[in-house]
């Protein structure tokens, strides 16, 4: 009897060192990935401030009519930015929102573009990534494409705002890839039908809906480039999404249209430029439109 109770005794210190090891593998395993996880983030960031001083570039030539070829330069005196002016944010810092050849300002639209899309790309990331689960090449493709759509949006959003203008040359090649995305996505799930049907008729209610706008007031009231930007909200947002996205844009649009007529800035005919609105509502519904809808739904008790 005493040799077995000794034998159990060893037995169970064995189990306790064998929970003890196990346990500690584990904290080990969850810091490490979490480190990963800050490393991960943190390229996201920077990849996003990236891209969004080349989106500065990409404006800026579209405004100017020059190609994407050759290397950045100051819009005011001219002269070519060396590598230490390139970095987005720092630079602009460093030089104290002054160009370091000619001494003029440098637009804050640069540094904003440039933290908004890093924003918006760690948002994306997210919103469709976790480390701790299994990772899919399929999740890597859709990432790349809404970094892409992101991208689109900004540009046509800072651009609308600027010139009251949606350039075709940024919106059309975005709206032919959404919907050949689509068919992709819908050809590797087995619910083909459904999942296209949702984003077709996202599309009509959208651009369905403007293009009423545009042919009733003959292009007063609705602009043909909101008409084609609904046809990429569509695609990108579906059905659900896409019914809370024109709700906030025409939301947000009353309340700085009334704003500024407060103001003195703008008259009851005054045009105000409504993609930046719309983009605005597209990003608030496409990451946050659930919440929205219950959030609505619990305040008026429906």
């Amino acid at each position: 009897m005493l040799l077995i109770g000794q034998q159990q005794l060893v037995h169970n210190q064995i189990l306790k060192n064998r929970a003890s090891a196990l346990f500690f593998v584990a904290i080990y395993r969850y810091n490490y990935l979490m480190i990963i996880e800050i490393l991960i983030k943190i390229f996201i960031f920077a990849f996003g401030l990236c891209i969004g001083s080349f989106l500065n570039c990409l404006i800026y030539r579209i405004e100017s009519k020059k190609s994407l070829r050759g290397r950045s330069f100051c819009p005011n005196c001219k002269h070519t930015l060396s590598w230490q002016d390139l970095f987005p944010v720092f630079s602009y810092l460093f030089l104290g929102g002054k160009c370091r050849h000619c001494n003029k300002k440098i637009s804050i639209q640069y540094p904003l573009v440039e933290i908004s899309s890093a924003l918006i790309f760690l948002q994306i990331f997210n919103f469709q990534f976790s480390i701790y689960n299994e990772f899919l090449i399929y999740q890597l493709i859709n990432l790349l494409f809404l970094f892409y759509i992101a991208s689109v949006l900004i540009v046509l959003f800072v651009y609308d705002l600027k010139h009251y203008l949606i350039p075709d040359k940024v919106l059309l090649p975005a709206v032919g890839i959404a919907f050949l995305y689509r068919l992709f996505e819908g050809l590797i799930n087995s619910n083909f039908k459904l999942q296209i049907s949702n984003y077709l008729v996202a599309v009509l209610i959208g651009a369905g809906f403007f293009l009423a706008i545009f042919l009733i007031s003959k292009g007063e009231w609705m602009g043909f480039g909101d008409v084609k930007l609904a046809v990429l909200m569509g695609l990108l947002l579906g059905v659900e999404n896409i019914l809370v996205a024109l709700f906030l844009a025409f939301f947000f649009g009353a309340i700085i249209g009334i704003i500024m007529m407060f103001l003195g800035k703008k008259g009851l005919k005054s045009e105000i430029p409504f993609g930046p609105f719309l983009i605005f509502g597209t990003f608030l519904a496409f990451f946050w439109g659930q919440e929205i809808v219950n959030w609505y739904f619990y305040l008026f008790q429906i």
